[in-house]
């Protein structure tokens, strides 16, 4: 076996304990997972920018400073990714998620999780694809096209962040950036076999201007897609300190990482197959029901549960696409004092879905984001009203499998579940509940159907990361997803 082959599956947290002792050097390390991005990314179109040039000189920088005996951060020399969305390091390209007329755009500035990874010692080796502005659950778009399922690349990787899900299932790198306002770390990670986490709002920090509080409409953070909770835990360490640029940045000093290891044992959990109001493919049904029965191997309780919500699905989904509409917004316009004009030579660069939203939002009275606050607020609400009596409530994370990719530029979701409409950008996505609420949230593997992975969703009281983490990691340990990559490492190329 080759280093690459003995790499490609590793944890990020063995990978960075196994520097240290020195099995293997970080220029060993980077230079292995770039040969192995070469030769697999073709057949999936995870990354869309190799910054191996920049990661050969980090790794060289990382290597003299474990021979000179200096303090090291905790992912020291471990490979990771961001994102090609609203995700920068300095001299980097950016493209909002594929915008034809952004492909020369480079960012002299960093995102808190490029930042603070490098801060850490981790090495970043690229970006990797999103859809057009991230508004929508599947990866695809007009300048770099779909980002393929490594568990079968006819599908999508799920989006938004489906370029890094697609990477770490792939084993190119053991984990990588997502960013959520609507379940973009954890749809992809449901459908690519992984764990997405989206910590509660003010955890994690985001750094947003002209408009620092716009990061609350809806709440939206940066986090991890990893490959064990573990992983999630490490990454969320290093993300989670107090950020004086965020006005929502809270203090933490919490071991996230000895939450993974703590037992559940006499926990209550809640259970909601559709948290009310989506239909639910069978196939996922079957998955999660059965997976949800782990809990009580793990000594916990598990009770089915109803919310008491009214409104429809679709009365939901279109209030979170209200929601954050103005945010598209005020970064279209912040493009158009660059001297970018998005909407306007270049509106064709945008799908028709995403461009629907924006003619919606542009007008918006402020009567109506009230009324959509209020939308929010029942489902805080009904959520609140759950954990009030549970650590913790389960859910599906999404409500189909993974669909076809198409040929276009143009992959969304499906317009129908179960025979009832669904909105195609993120109606079949029970996700975004919690970017209405600030809930922390975690996607983990529930299991195959067809071969095909299907996503569990955990979500905890507000602040309580670590029970999150703590129960996603019970569940791991009794029912491990470790054997389903085969599937991605099996792959023909």
């Amino acid at each position: 076996m080759g280093l690459a082959d003995e790499l490609a599956y590793m944890s990020a947290a063995e990978t960075a304990m196994r520097i240290r002792r020195r099995d293997f050097s970080p220029v060993e390390v980077v230079d292995a997972l770039i040969a192995r991005i070469e030769s697999r990314n073709p057949s999936l179109n995870a990354f869309v920018f190799k910054g191996f040039d920049d990661a050969r000189s980090a790794a060289k920088e990382a290597e003299t400073a474990l021979a000179g005996g200096a303090a090291l951060g905790p992912l020291h020399g471990v490979p990771t990714a961001i994102k090609d969305l609203f995700d920068f390091k300095p001299g980097w390209p950016f493209t909002f998620g594929g915008i034809r007329a952004m492909k020369d755009c480079v960012a002299q500035w960093y995102c808190p999780f490029a930042e603070r990874m490098e801060k850490a010692g981790a090495i970043i080796m690229g970006k990797t694809n999103s859809p057009t502005m991230g508004l929508r659950g599947t990866c695809d778009n007009f300048l770099f096209g779909p980002t393929r399922n490594p568990f079968d690349v006819r599908k999508n990787a799920g989006g938004s962040s489906g370029g890094s899900a697609a990477a770490v299932a792939d084993g190119l790198v053991p984990f990588a950036e997502g960013t959520d306002a609507g379940g973009s770390i954890r749809i992809p990670a449901a459908w690519c076999n992984l764990v997405g986490f989206k910590a509660s709002f003010g955890r994690n920090p985001v750094v947003m201007r002209p408009n620092a509080f716009g990061g609350a409409m809806p709440f939206m953070g940066e986090g991890p897609i990893s490959r064990t909770v573990e992983d999630a835990a490490l990454a969320l360490s290093v993300l989670a300190e107090y950020d004086a640029r965020d006005p929502f940045s809270i203090e933490s000093n919490e071991d996230f990482v000895a939450a993974t290891r703590r037992s559940i044992k006499g926990w209550k959990i809640a259970y909601s197959l559709d948290l009310d109001v989506y239909p639910v493919a069978p196939e996922v049904c079957a998955v999660v029901d059965k997976a949800v029965e782990v809990f009580a191997d793990a000594g916990a309780t598990v009770e089915r549960v109803k919310l008491g919500l009214k409104r429809s699905q679709r009365e939901l989904s279109d209030a979170w696409a209200r929601l954050i509409a103005p945010l598209n917004i005020t970064g279209l316009e912040g493009m158009k004092a660059a001297g970018i004009d998005l909407l306007g030579r270049h509106r064709d660069d945008f799908p028709p879905e995403y461009l629907h939203w924006i003619d919606v939002g542009q007008k918006l009275s402020a009567m109506d984001i009230v009324r959509d606050q209020v939308i929010r607020t029942e489902v805080f609400d009904a959520i609140q009203g759950v954990l009030a009596a549970h650590q913790i409530l389960v859910s599906p994370t999404l409500a189909c499998m993974p669909v076809d990719n198409r040929t276009d530029g143009n992959t969304t979701g499906p317009t129908h579940v179960n025979g009832e409409e669904v909105d195609p950008l993120i109606g079949w996505c029970l996700t975004y509940f919690t970017n209405f609420s600030g809930h922390p949230s975690i996607s983990v593997p529930a299991g195959l159907s067809g071969g095909l992975p299907v996503g569990m969703q955990l979500i905890g009281r507000p602040q309580a990361d670590a029970d999150v983490l703590a129960a996603a990691a019970s569940f791991e340990r009794l029912q491990p997803w470790r054997d389903h990559y085969r599937i991605c490492a099996e792959r023909k190329l």
